[in-house]
């Protein structure tokens, strides 16, 4: 399978090497789908390098979709076809010459700048003391204070009672749906969605399906038909600019959605960590059914991912469910994030963050429309990301893996799909991601001449 492999004499670094020798025999067909590599350290003994080069080289084919890996398979080669489904990045690539745009990611350095000036002042805070003992589940109170404060316009009324910290939203989720569902039971969905709900799912053994959308967001009659049918358990809702799509729910169609939920006594999940991006959103779903909808905010889209500070804000009864299961996880989240996060929040630092990063977010979809205006892009003037519907003869993989034959990396809409039916042929476009304003306009210039292109450039893979 991998004998007598060859890596290539130039001067990069070993582990793209490695990628690039496993990658021409997938695409020479000496591994099929299906096949499963040698162990790690069985390939790092045969080439004569350590196991962290091989596991970096594995990650980077996992990142461009040649690879999966699953507990009890180990890693194996992932599905070619139109409907293969990549894998949940979660960190952006430091592959040299590829501009990441898969991967959402603050658009300034805003947040660091601000913690620099933070950190040499904690050691004198009035709960720095605290910082060494064990803290509630749901977190430390003055912490929730501060959140439940901040979000009082937004759900909650202010009630720290009704807050619980997370390590970010995908811990808040999962903590979610450990304290409200059953295994079996069914969770509704957009067609198609955030990564991270289908990952949940299959661990909890819930089955999720998707509900059919317009570009208005989840269709209520759809919604509708499928509470009828399959007597759901939830349903999952990501309200303000929707990841992948931008998405706002109209007020009007919030309001049709919750008079759904209410016939149907279904439980509204509210990922709502956007919302603070987005100029004068709709009214959250949880100030319109406080009593049915959990709603899940976080700092990592508005100020930066690693503060991992996330919070679910629900009705004290599920609220203490959602505790208990967070103290099963990883019993309370650390009280040193909690306390840079309520430092950022009461100063006033936080809201002067997200005002830096909504300007930068201005500029870089002015340069997205400027060059993709052309085509059907949707998205918002401070969205974190645009959703790029894509003309014939391109399909979501077939693009996102051209684009980063050129040096572009995107996600296509199948990374995004729920359960196994055809999807938009799109890709997301995270111009946050980009190091520079330059970096992103070369990217985008780049998918513009595939785009404009079509089946000129490499047919084999669209």
């Amino acid at each position: 399978m991998l004998q007598d492999l060859q890596l290539a004499s130039d001067e990069g670094p070993v582990y793209r090497r490695l990628a690039d020798a496993i990658a021409a025999r997938i695409a020479a067909g000496t591994l099929a789908v299906g096949d499963r590599l040698p162990p790690q350290r069985e390939i790092a003994r045969a080439l004569g390098i350590n196991v962290t080069t091989v596991t970096r080289a594995l990650s980077t084919l996992q990142q461009r979709g040649l690879l999966e890996a699953r507990p009890g398979r180990g890693t194996t080669v992932a599905a070619r076809d139109t409907g293969e489904r990549p894998g949940f990045v979660s960190a952006p690539s430091d592959d040299t010459g590829v501009i990441d745009l898969s991967v959402n990611r603050p658009a300034t350095s805003a947040y660091l700048d601000a913690l620099a000036l933070l950190l040499p002042r904690l050691s004198k805070d009035r709960y720095y003391p605290t910082l060494q003992d064990y803290h509630p589940p749901e977190g430390p109170l003055w912490a929730r204070a501060a959140i439940a404060e901040w979000m009082r316009p937004v759900a909650g009324d202010g009630d720290p009672g009704r807050v619980v910290l997370a390590a970010g939203a995908q811990h808040g989720l999962d903590c979610v749906l450990g304290a409200v569902t059953r295994q079996g039971e069914v969770v509704l969905a957009d067609e198609v969605t955030y990564q991270g709900i289908n990952a949940l799912c299959r661990v909890h053994g819930l089955d999720l399906r998707g509900v059919s959308m317009d570009r208005g967001g989840m269709r209520p009659d759809a919604f509708e038909a499928a509470c009828a049918q399959l007597r759901p358990r939830s349903v999952f809702l990501v309200p303000t600019l929707h990841n992948p799509t931008t998405i706002t729910l109209s007020e009007q169609r919030r309001h049709e959605l919750v008079a759904v939920a209410r016939r149907h006594n279904v439980l509204i999940i509210e990922d709502d960590v956007y919302r603070p991006l987005a100029d004068n959103p709709p009214p959250s779903l949880a100030s319109i059914e406080p009593e049915l909808t959990v709603h899940i905010g976080a700092l990592s889209k508005c100020l930066a991912p690693g503060l991992r500070l996330g919070f679910v804000i629900a009705p004290r009864t599920i609220a203490g469910q959602v505790a208990a299961a967070l103290r099963i996880n990883c019993w309370s989240i650390s009280p040193l994030t909690a306390l840079i996060g309520t430092r950022l929040i009461e100063e006033g630092t936080a809201a002067r963050i997200i005002e830096a990063q909504k300007q930068e977010l201005r500029q870089r979809q002015a340069v997205l429309s400027e060059i993709l205006g052309r085509y059907d892009v949707q998205s918002h003037a401070t969205s974190t990301h645009a959703w790029l519907r894509l003309p014939e003869p391109w399909r979501g993989a077939g693009f996102a893996r051209t684009c980063l034959e050129r040096g572009v990396a995107v996600l296509p809409g199948d990374a995004f799909a729920v359960g196994r039916e055809p999807v938009q042929h799109g890709v997301r476009i995270n111009v946050g991601a980009a190091r520079s304003l330059d970096d992103l306009r070369t990217a985008l210039t780049t998918m513009a001449g595939l785009l404009a292109a079509g089946h000129l450039q490499l047919p084999g893979f669209v």
